[in-house]
């Protein structure tokens, strides 16, 4: 079955998604994928993914979380609910799938356009996957903390994106890893860049290369993770946290403001560095295909045994 980057993932323009579209509980249903859940008292922005078939970044899910990152961006940090303002103080992001946070790239994808040397397809998607975790790690340019709370296995593209969060809470059963390294390719959105802002060259390259699965025990000691809790716990652990900050959110939100700017990060190495990937996924062997493929199978039943 040929399989199509969608084109509108690159060139569909910036939508200003209107505070109408959220119900009186304060929900917005972007499709069966994603939704996003306003809570008053925690001035929290939730959005919750479901990807289906697989708990991948499939480009539909991509699609719609740019319409998120565009509904955030136009809105200055507030919203206008039933004709009343509300402030967006926190954005976070977290999984509507049980025991999956995300497996990351789409790897049924990659294997079809690598095997039709669609460079312009494996491009598109890799700027589309930046496109949306750029604007996550610099929080919009707006006062807003992103937290991502990760509840399960956290793997390739999913683990870049928990990295794009100023703060990550774990459940204590959550697991962490690339394994890309073991079909010979490595994570080419935004690992390197976010890791190595934030633990250095040498763990960075560690956490790469290896193709392990840590803990998040094992993260937090690394200083990956910000914070660990109990299996079951994660969403009182961030409203914890965030009733933790409030008094001093402002100090703390320009500290994250101040920890980006002394570790520049500019769009353009990202997208310099989606190129390497690229490239080098244009290089895999037959060997590497055919073990790619076997993660698509892993994801495969990983998905089916979690949804049912």
């Amino acid at each position: 079955m040929e399989m199509n980057v969608p084109t509108q993932l690159l060139e569909a323009p910036r939508q200003r998604i209107g505070s109408q579209e959220f119900n009186t509980q304060g929900e917005i249903h972007f499709s069966p994928q994603l939704q996003a859940r306003y809570d008053k008292e925690q001035q929290a922005l939730w959005l919750r993914w479901k990807p289906s078939p697989r708990p991948c970044f499939n480009p539909a899910l991509l699609r719609d979380l740019r319409r998120y990152c565009d509904m955030v961006d136009v809105s200055g940090a507030e919203l206008m609910l039933n004709g009343e303002k509300f402030p967006i103080a926190y954005s976070i992001l977290t999984s509507g799938t049980p025991g999956v946070f995300n497996l990351g790239g789409d790897l049924d994808l990659f294997v079809n356009l690598i095997e039709r040397r669609d460079r312009d397809g494996l491009q598109m998607y890799g700027r589309a996957c930046i496109d949306v975790l750029y604007r996550n790690y610099v929080s919009y340019d707006l006062p807003i903390t992103t937290i991502s709370l990760v509840q399960g296995e956290c793997l390739g593209g999913g683990f870049e994106c928990a990295l794009s969060s100023d703060l990550i809470v774990a459940e204590r059963s959550s697991r962490f890893g690339f394994p890309e390294i073991l079909f010979n390719l490595f994570p080419g959105m935004g690992a390197y860049s976010f890791l190595e802002r934030k633990v250095g060259q040498k763990l960075t390259e560690r956490l790469i290369s290896s193709g392990q699965i840590f803990s998040a025990e094992e993260m937090l000691s690394m200083g990956v993770v910000d914070v660990v809790c109990e299996d079951g716990q994660g969403e009182a652990e961030v409203a914890a946290l965030i009733r933790k900050q409030s008094r001093n959110r402002n100090g703390l939100n320009a500290m994250y403001r101040a920890r980006r700017r002394v570790h520049r990060l500019d769009f353009s190495e990202l997208l310099d560095i989606v190129n390497i990937w690229v490239d080098s996924a244009l290089r895999l062997t037959s060997r590497d295909m055919k073990l790619m493929q076997k993660l698509v199978s892993r994801q495969n039943d990983l998905g089916a045994h979690q949804v049912h």
